[in-house]
């Protein structure tokens, strides 16, 4: 394993413009352990998977995004439910927009990264899968969010699908972490998700992932070869199969002969 500890806030916010960090996108224990092995800095997730992930991954920053803190009918309640992911490993906790719930949970010291650019809950206002970003307009929106969201208190924004130029600007201006999600190489992190590195689906890829592998056609392949094995017989072979003694199979079929396994 690359990494000896989980990194801290303030080791994160030091390596702005010093060194690019990694993020994966991770689903449970084995693309954690396998993070971990491969040296990845971050690792962004659903809450729900937060203990497998911890589990799988105890030596990397872990992000957890707080669905149901978005959504609680108080901030109070909202900080609670953060309280509960840092207690069960979160090293900081991503929230969509929303400045006074970041804010509130942030005043708590707990790390919070919020989102700008395309954000998937609330892609009706930009109109739909599309950049954000790419007249100044636009791209003056998302420096101005941005710089909300640090003055609300978070440490991280992930930006998505923001042009590369506007992406790079803006990180340099900023003092919090800029994590690239489609955004370019200009930020402090970059970020990709372990289904599409891996290709273990069969859906859309967005133009900013990278296919590293293609599990999912070699599932296809892997699969009807079993199939045709089996159809002609030379699956399973000795070697996959248990095997008995010939005197206790001998008895075995005495005894059944004599009808004793009524």
């Amino acid at each position: 394993m690359v990494n000896m500890a989980p990194m801290t806030v303030k080791e994160m916010l030091a390596c702005k413009g010093k060194r690019k960090l990694t993020m994966i996108a991770v689903n449970g224990f084995d693309d954690a352990q396998a993070c971990e092995m491969a040296g990845i800095d971050m690792l962004a997730l659903r809450a729900s998977n937060l203990p497998p992930v911890r589990e799988g991954a105890p030596n990397c920053f872990v992000r957890p995004a707080a669905a149901r803190a978005n959504y609680r009918p108080s901030n109070e309640a909202a900080i609670r439910e953060c309280f509960s992911l840092i207690e069960q490993g979160a090293d900081a906790i991503h929230m969509v927009p929303g400045l006074e719930r970041v804010r509130a949970v942030a005043q708590m010291k707990i790390p919070v990264f919020s989102h700008v650019g395309f954000c998937p809950d609330f892609m009706s206002w930009t109109g739909g899968y599309r950049a954000v970003g790419k007249t100044a307009d636009e791209a003056m929106q998302v420096y101005r969010e941005t710089l909300q969201i640090q003055d609300a208190g978070a440490v991280g924004v992930e930006m998505e699908v923001v042009p590369e130029k506007i992406a790079a600007e803006i990180a340099k201006r900023v003092e919090i972490h800029v994590s690239s999600l489609g955004s370019g190489s200009g930020c402090d992190s970059e970020m990709l998700f372990a289904i599409d590195m891996l290709g273990t689906h069969n859906k859309h890829y967005p133009r900013h992932a990278k296919r590293y592998r293609n599990y999912f056609q070699d599932s296809v392949e892997v699969f009807r070869q079993f199939r045709q094995e089996v159809e002609d017989g030379i699956f399973p072979t000795e070697e996959h199969t248990v095997r008995i003694k010939d005197d206790e199979f001998d008895k075995f079929m005495s005894q059944v002969d004599k009808g004793k396994w009524a």
